[in-house]
């Protein structure tokens, strides 16, 4: 019963985080975990509990879909997807005990990406003109993560969109939506047909984050940008530095 809680509650709040900034995988990876799921496995998992409230978030987001750059949301979406699928069959081939050593170093990029993001954004378009081919080129490599990683790729594309294109934090949620969705879409298929998913916990987790979704995109509206990112990159931190210990704390 305590596991039932520890993943409904863990699937709530990391639908809403998705919806409103992205880390949601912060919040559902340990959770996973701490339900007895192996970590590739726990990865493989997060990313299908989160699959439906992700969506719920872009559907809700339609209308504010934005190109970044330049580039052509469909050709966005073609490269992100192809990268996810990459992503997911590279996890399905890491040994367990490897993931565990690079999950906190994965939590460790994101978390310093979302936190450089605005001071390095301005120093970059001031010496980088980042055209389509260059965003088409990066996005590749985030929907990589994405299917590698799961849920923490939102940060990743924020934070690498926001050194490109100066927008809003706020502004990129709908784009961000999409794309990591896109990316998930690729990575959900594949674990599914490989047999990586444990269903009975991924379930809770995903009633969870299919309300967390819908509520925390229409919060995302209305709550200001710099809040949303403080909040994010406050339980960011938190889980990184929880990761190392758990990797390298134990001797």
């Amino acid at each position: 019963m305590s596991d039932l809680f520890l993943l409904a509650g863990a699937g709530l709040l990391a639908g809403a985080m998705n919806a409103m900034a992205g880390g949601g995988s912060f919040v559902t990876l340990p959770a996973l975990i701490a339900a007895g799921v192996p970590s590739v496995a726990a990865n493989a998992s997060s990313t299908v509990a989160l699959y439906p409230g992700g969506a719920a978030s872009a559907y809700v987001y339609r209308s504010g879909f934005d190109p970044i750059c330049g580039a052509p949301a469909g050709w966005m979406l073609a490269v992100t997807l192809a990268g996810g699928l990459a992503g997911a069959l590279l996890l399905l081939w890491t040994p367990t005990t490897m993931f565990d050593q690079l999950l906190p170093w994965l939590l460790l990029v994101a978390t310093l990406m979302l936190a450089a993001g605005p001071r390095l954004g301005a120093a970059l378009r001031a010496r980088l003109a980042a055209g389509p081919l260059v965003v088409l080129a990066i996005q590749v490599l985030l929907g990589l993560y994405g299917g590698y990683f799961g849920g923490a790729v939102g940060l990743m594309m924020i934070a690498a969109w926001s050194l490109l294109d100066g927008a809003d934090f706020k502004a990129l949620n709908p784009s961000r939506t999409l794309m990591v969705t896109a990316a998930n879409t690729a990575a959900v298929l594949c674990f599914a047909l490989a047999g990586a998913v444990h269903w009975p916990q991924t379930l809770i987790v995903g009633g969870g984050a299919l309300a967390g979704g819908y509520l925390g995109a229409q919060a995302g509206r209305r709550l200001p940008s710099g809040a949303v990112r403080f909040a994010t990159l406050a339980i960011a931190v938190g889980m990184t530095v929880a990761f190392f210990v758990r990797a390298y704390g134990r001797g």
